[in-house]
C-alpha cells in the first residue's frame, strides 16, 4: 500500500522518492504544518487585523490575503470548507492511504462526498501543479473505495494564500496517477536521475548530482 505522500513524490521525481524513503524521511517541517493549520481557521482569519495576520504563516500582505480570504467566503461550498464533515481521517483505498485533510458532504444527500488536499504551499497560475494532482486523485480514489461509489473530483486547498482548486479526475489526471503508481511501486534502487526544472535547491541534490528545484520547495 502507497501513502499519498509517496505518490505525490513519484509523480514529481521518483529519484527523490528513492532518497525519502532510504533516509526515512517522512516529517514535515513546522512552517509547513504551521500553514496547513490555516486551513482550519478561516472563520476566525477572514477579518483578522493586520497585527494578527502578521504573526501568522500566510503568503501574502494582510490586506490582500483578507480579499483572498473574501472571495473564498462567496464560494458556495464555503461553509462546508469551514466545518467539513471530518478531519484529518486516515483512508485507506485499494492502492494507497494516508490522511485526507477534509472530507467535505456532498451538495445533497444523494452527492458523493469531496476530500479535500491542504496544501502549505503556492498554487500555480492555473490549475494545480502535477504531484498535488496525484495527490488529489489518489485521495478521491480511496474516498471512493471506501464508501463504494465514484468521487469525481478533489479540492486543494492553499490556505496560506486564501485559494482553494478544484481537481477533476480526468482521463490525463488518472493516467498521471497511474504512472506515479507504477513508479512508486518499481523503485527498488536509485532511479535515473533527472536534470530539469525540478531539481533546483532539491534535498538530495548533493548526493543526486542534479541542482534545481525540490519538491518541498515547490509546495511548501
Amino acid at each position: 500500500m502507497i501513502p499519498f505522500s509517496d505518490l505525490a513524490r513519484a509523480a514529481y521525481c521518483p529519484r527523490q522518492l528513492y532518497y525519502a524513503r532510504r533516509d526515512r524521511d517522512r516529517d514535515v517541517p513546522g512552517d509547513a504544518r504551521a500553514r496547513v493549520d490555516l486551513g482550519f481557521r478561516y472563520p476566525t482569519l477572514v477579518d483578522a487585523p493586520d497585527a494578527t495576520l502578521r504573526r501568522l504563516p500566510i503568503r501574502r500582505s494582510p490586506a490582500a490575503y483578507r480579499r483572498n480570504l473574501s472571495r473564498l467566503r462567496e464560494r458556495d461550498d464555503y461553509d462546508r470548507l469551514s466545518d467539513p464533515e471530518h478531519e484529518r481521517v486516515f483512508r485507506s483505498g485499494k492502492d494507497c492511504h494516508g490522511t485526507v485533510h477534509k472530507l467535505l458532504a456532498g451538495e445533497t444527500d444523494s452527492d458523493p462526498p469531496i476530500p479535500t488536499v491542504v496544501s502549505p504551499g503556492e498554487p500555480p497560475e492555473n490549475g494545480v501543479w502535477e504531484p498535488q494532482g496525484v495527490r488529489a486523485v489518489a485521495v478521491a480514489k480511496a474516498v471512493a473505495w471506501e464508501r463504494e461509489r465514484e468521487v469525481p473530483r478533489a479540492l486543494i486547498e492553499y490556505p496560506s494564500v486564501g485559494a482553494v482548486r478544484e481537481v477533476r479526475l480526468t482521463t490525463r489526471k488518472k493516467a498521471a496517477y497511474r504512472r506515479a503508481l507504477r513508479a512508486a511501486r518499481a523503485i527498488d534502487g536509485p532511479p535515473s536521475r533527472v536534470d530539469d526544472e525540478r531539481c533546483s535547491a532539491c534535498d538530495y541534490r548533493e548526493r543526486c548530482g542534479t541542482g534545481r528545484r525540490s519538491f518541498r520547495s515547490l509546495l511548501g
